[in-house]
């Protein structure tokens, strides 16, 4: 009986392993369901914050509330962003939260391919709970001057694994400029 408990248990071992090399989230909107698989092993720092986020609360009814359209970067009609976090449903507390290390694209390897989930941020290390999902192939997030001057890029942490046609139907909510003219509702995130 011992004989057939080791080769049981080694086996769940390595199952449970490999489930926590990938840490899989869920980010429930008034719109659907998107799930994410994130990268701890490439952008350490960034998703350990973004984690803890989701295992405070903070992402309990906030929101997708930027939107960009960048057909010119990339040959998808749809190509862009969009944007949430918890600016709009409590600005106080994100204002209060500190800048996460940067980890850019040069150092992590990853790249703004289609369903990327990536930090919003205005100079290095300032980025915090705000995040965007690339919808078409976005190279200009990994290193643009045009984007950021200093060059560094946005901080890559995970990719969307099922879902893109919500993220999709997010992007083509109605918008004046970037600001959707009805935030759409992240009702929670939370781990897989």
């Amino acid at each position: 009986m011992k004989i057939l408990l080791a080769p049981a248990l080694i086996i769940l071992l390595f199952s449970c392993k490999s489930s926590n090399t990938h840490p899989q989230i869920v980010i429930e909107t008034n719109l659907g369901k998107i799930e994410a698989e994130l990268y701890p092993d490439k952008a350490p720092k960034t998703v350990a914050a973004f984690l803890s986020y989701i295992d405070s609360g903070f992402y309990k009814n906030s929101s997708f509330y930027r939107v960009v359209f960048d057909e010119a970067m990339s040959n998808d009609d749809d190509a862009g962003v969009i944007q949430g976090g918890i600016w709009q449903s409590n600005n106080a507390k994100a204002e209060k939260l500190p800048g996460i290390p940067h980890e850019s694209p040069k150092q992590t390897g990853l790249t703004h391919t289609s369903g990327t989930l990536s930090l919003a941020r205005t100079t290095a290390g300032s980025a915090n709970s705000e995040f965007f999902i690339c919808i078409g192939d976005q190279s200009n997030y990994d290193d643009s001057k045009t984007l950021n001057p200093d060059g560094l890029g946005y901080a890559a942490f995970g990719k969307v694994i099922s879902g893109m046609s919500i993220v999709r139907k997010i992007h083509q909510q109605p918008s004046n400029g970037e600001a959707f003219l009805k935030p759409v509702v992240i009702l929670d995130i939370h781990r897989q």
